[in-house]
């Protein structure tokens, strides 16, 4: 495992934010928990807790954005796209303004907080508009790079991160190019297309499944939007059978993004959805609700073994 996603993002931003003077970041009164705190210890000067006050927080991003700025917002995902979502609609989608949204604590990572917490419609949300780029981090490489990137491109941005730590499943070598996704294991069968924490479950349900003799692929969509339709639409000629996986609801999330692909480009495959079924989540220990909600290893295995079927 590596480490958390979130202690890597503090240090992440506190390295490349070091370098450039332009890089601030805000936070809404929960900076312990983002691990902004980390820059904000070595660069008070341009850190700036508003409090819970996220709507303030979006707005204030955006007025520095104007100057040239580059501001990363921090709080809570479901926080983030919901009290920031009509800043974030008005100010950074609809003018442009190169702000940066990192969503912490996606799906149900905040295990022990509810309902009220889990983050289970941020994808849907954000990829619906115009001009942003939405990103879902899978491991610690990852997430070290999206931090760069984002300083480096101009263009709102909606990052969601993990709470916890995720299977390593890159290197500090691997390269990242924005709207391509990562082939992270070749296979004939199946494909499984995944974000996030469920990256790594996908590893292990197709090492899993290898040994009964089914080979799957196994796709890292880490880049929601823009998507690789051209990955997408090979996957599909090559295997015939897709499985989304992600800790989010199927609806509008990768999986219906993938849907749309699928449909636009004629492909003639299966599709099998592994995600939150039209629900909420309760609370309780993070591995425990990962399988409670079909999130887990051995539930993406049954539906390669369902979608294969099906062709």
């Amino acid at each position: 495992m590596s480490r958390s996603l979130r202690d890597v993002y503090g240090d992440s931003l506190l390295k490349y934010g070091k370098e450039n003077k332009n890089v601030f970041a805000l936070d809404a009164d929960v900076s312990g928990s983002t691990k902004s705190a980390v820059f904000g210890k070595e660069c008070p000067d341009r850190f700036l807790n508003v409090g819970i006050a996220e709507a303030n927080m979006v707005g204030m991003a955006a007025g520095l954005a104007t100057t040239g700025k580059i501001p990363f917002v921090n709080t809570f995902a479901v926080f983030l796209t919901s009290i920031g979502l009509i800043g974030a609609r008005s100010l950074s989608s609809y003018s442009k303004l190169n702000v940066k949204y990192m969503g912490a604590y996606g799906g149900v990572s905040d295990a022990f907080d509810g309902p009220s917490h889990h983050s289970l419609e941020d994808i849907a949300i954000m990829r619906t508009l115009p001009n942003f780029q939405v990103f879902v981090a899978s491991d610690e490489y990852q997430t070290d790079w999206l931090v760069k990137n984002a300083i480096d491109v101009n263009a709102p941005m909606y990052i969601r991160l993990s709470r916890d730590a995720t299977k390593t499943v890159y290197t500090p070598d691997t390269k990242f190019e924005t709207g391509k996704g990562k082939v992270i294991r070749d296979g004939k069968d199946a494909t499984i297309i995944a974000c996030g924490v469920m990256v790594g479950q996908a590893v292990e349900a197709a090492e899993a499944l290898a040994k009964k003799g089914i080979d799957v692929r196994v796709v890292d969509m880490f880049c929601i939007k823009p998507i690789d339709r051209e990955l997408i639409l090979e996957s599909a000629a090559k295997t015939g059978a897709i499985v989304t996986a992600e800790e989010h609801s199927i609806i509008g999330g990768l999986g219906g993004a993938v849907a749309e692909v699928l449909t636009s480009g004629g492909a003639k495959a299966v599709q099998e959805f592994i995600g939150l079924q039209d629900q909420h989540a309760e609370c309780g220990p993070y591995n425990a609700l990962l399988q409670k909600y079909g999130l887990d290893v051995s539930s993406i295995a049954a539906a390669v073994e369902k979608a294969i079927s099906k062709k």
